[in-house]
């Protein structure tokens, strides 16, 4: 694909050169662009020469003098410029595998893209990059890459992810290490297949290449009841939660005494499942994997408490407060712990069972929109409804089932906001300060 921009920035040094929406940029100091990290990468200093070619193919050079990092101001026709790469992977556990037909199509696109890893905060399993590809990351510097290893055992790797290349791309991985690419690290525990010793190797091995490995974070599979002709998982349960929690800990503390960091988190969902306290902040150190959630719980809950904590008195703003199964009974403690500062409690929390992906999903993030109909119909809410933003889609309209917030809001006659998933916004959302 070319970089034919879309969109040239007002008063941006792209802008100021006279460079037009329709053009192509074809090189930036004699290198071509292919993709966006070329573009970021190329542009960074202040001192550039541009070669771009007009709609009707002429060529131009344009020589452009600005900050060192600050952007040229152009936009392309894709945020990448290139097209995105698919995963090849047949893993056991994706859940993308494992959702219903019928479902709008981009929610079943697989990427497995480095370059997504990198602006996006997304995972790779490193199976598709090529040569060049790897190359490219070390001579750019490019980092933190996220990667999704699962084990450190090669032939279980292929098992698990389901291609032949996953054992020999830990190689990859190493190569990375050794020219100091930063990386995060996930494992998907799949209860009797990389678990037990095998989740001992693997952190054994990822926590060894400390402060390159920056962080590795301990997940439990997620299954569906979609899983007809998939290969037989076995839940992460109670007991296995525990297990898992107590190898993770085993390791955190060990790396507390050689490194002074944790650099192994096991995801909230695990204490959850454990029925076990989840830490407070300090234990995350400073959120590497937040966005992978670990730590959310404990985020939210300081946030909440130092609001509640900082007021002399509240009044409540009666609500009906939206959530998974798993987390009614947190949510309802932190509603708790500002009665004493409340003399007008009014809510009630609505944990949501989640039909549309099976009872085993109590996550909020996965709650459907369907299955909050199905709730009001069965019981009205009685106060205005506060919808968690991660249950949406980027654009804030529609659920992961597409049934829209319009729809939602047309079944009943109470009102409805829309709130961030963090504490504050919750807080912000449920009291006001007198």
């Amino acid at each position: 694909m070319s970089a034919r921009i879309e969109e040239v920035l007002k008063r941006s040094p792209a802008k100021k050169a006279g460079i037009r929406k329709g053009e192509t940029l074809l090189s930036i100091n004699g290198e071509a662009v292919i993709d966006v990290l070329d573009y970021r990468f190329l542009s960074y200093d202040g001192d550039l020469k541009l070669l771009i070619a007009d709609e009707k193919g002429n060529n131009r050079e344009i020589r452009i003098s600005k900050e060192d990092g600050e952007d040229l101001g152009l936009s392309f026709s894709t945020y990448l410029i290139d097209k995105m790469r698919r995963c090849k992977n047949n893993c056991i556990f994706c859940f993308i595998d494992q959702l219903p037909g019928g479902m709008r199509e981009s929610l079943y696109v697989k990427d497995d893209d480095a370059r997504m890893s990198f602006l996006m905060g997304n995972y790779i399993s490193m199976t598709n990059l090529s040569e060049t590809e790897i190359k490219r990351i070390i001579r750019m510097r490019i980092s933190p890459i996220n990667i999704s290893v699962q084990t450190t055992n090669p032939e279980l790797r292929v098992k698990m992810l389901g291609n032949k290349d996953a054992g020999r791309s830990l190689e990859t991985m190493r190569r990375f290490f050794e020219a100091g690419i930063r990386m995060n690290a996930q494992i998907v525990v799949c209860p009797g297949i990389n678990d037990g010793e095998e989740l001992c190797k693997t952190l054994s091995d990822l926590t060894a290449m400390f402060p390159v490995v920056i962080s590795v974070s301990v997940v439990p599979v997620g299954l569906t009841k979609h899983r007809e002709g998939l290969y037989p998982l076995l839940p992460v349960d109670r007991g296995r939660a525990r297990d898992i929690l107590e190898i993770v800990e085993h390791f955190g503390k060990k790396c507390l005494e050689r490194y002074e960091s944790r650099v192994v988190y096991p995801a909230d969902e695990l204490f959850l499942k454990a029925g076990l306290p989840y830490p407070e902040a300090d234990y995350y150190e400073d959120f590497p994997q937040y966005e992978n959630g670990v730590g959310m719980l404990s985020m939210f809950s300081s946030g909440f408490r130092d609001r509640v904590d900082r007021a002399e008195t509240l009044k409540c703003i009666p609500f009906t407060a939206i959530t998974g199964e798993a987390t009614g009974s947190f949510l309802r403690s932190l509603i708790d712990y500002a009665a004493t500062k409340c003399d007008n409690l009014q809510y009630e929390v609505r944990p949501i069972q989640n039909q549309f992906f099976g009872r085993s999903v109590d996550v909020t993030g996965l709650v459907t929109g369907g299955d909050i109909l199905s709730e009001f119909r069965r019981l009205k809410p009685r106060y205005r409804v506060l919808i968690p933003a991660c249950m949406l889609r980027y654009d804030r309209d529609m659920f992961l089932d597409s049934v829209t917030v319009e729809t939602l809001r047309g079944s009943t006659d109470v009102p409805m906001e829309i709130i961030e998933t963090d504490g504050d916004a919750f807080f912000d959302a449920a009291f006001t300060e007198n």
